[in-house]
């Protein structure tokens, strides 16, 4: 079968739902995220999984626990799966970036591979660096069967971005990846192939629905 890997997006939060600037904060899912991994849990317990490698993050272990509670399977917490780091602009809407920063927003916008935000804030480079030695270890680990990796936005989209030969610096603009969707990527002999990208069927359409950003 070879190597397959799941990347889930978290559920739902107040930053996901509303926008914003949310990478360091460590939220808890809403009622509506919590539904979500309930529904993930029920549509693939059955999936033979080989492995859950899980970010640190309150709301990626949270969107995890149902499927692993399932399953029986331990999560695999690895640190660089962690979210983009946003420096001085974490909890700030947009807005309020454009207005205080707009000279290092312009920047970031144009090309956020190599610029970062303000304040110590993560470059697409940075978040890249960290996150393929996760993939690495999965790859030299975990040979066939589908293994899960729970992530966030930013951090699913540059993976992806790197599996597939994309540009990092226009993550953004190429890879979509709403809450608690689902992408797929098999491992084979002409190496990475995207079979499914920012998937939310498996879930009830009253969480469809609930798309934020």
């Amino acid at each position: 079968m070879g190597l397959q890997i799941y990347f889930l997006r978290h559920g739902e939060t107040a930053f996901s739902l509303k926008g914003g600037f949310c990478g360091d904060l460590d939220l808890d899912l809403t009622e509506y995220g919590q539904e979500m991994a309930s529904a993930f849990a029920q549509a693939y317990a059955n999936t033979p999984w080989k492995a859950v490698f899980v970010s640190p993050m309150k709301r990626t272990v949270a969107t995890a626990q149902p499927l692993c509670q399932a399953t029986g399977l331990e999560m695999q917490i690895r640190d660089g799966l962690r979210e983009m780091s946003f420096g001085s602009w974490e909890e700030k809407s947009r807005d309020m970036v454009k207005s205080e920063y707009l000279e290092d927003y312009i920047r970031w916008m144009t090309e956020p591979a190599w610029n970062s935000p303000t304040g110590g804030g993560e470059t697409a480079v940075d978040v890249a660096n960290r996150a393929m030695p996760v993939i690495a270890e999965i790859e030299e680990t975990c040979l066939d069967g589908p293994v899960l990796v729970v992530s966030h936005k930013t951090t699913i989209r540059v993976i992806l971005c790197q599996l597939l030969g994309v540009d990092l610096g226009r993550y953004r603009d190429r890879i979509d990846c709403p809450a608690a969707s689902l992408s797929t990527v098999m491992f084979d002999v002409h190496g990475p192939m995207l079979q499914k990208l920012g998937d939310r069927t498996y879930m009830p359409a009253h969480l469809q629905e609930r798309v934020g950003t």
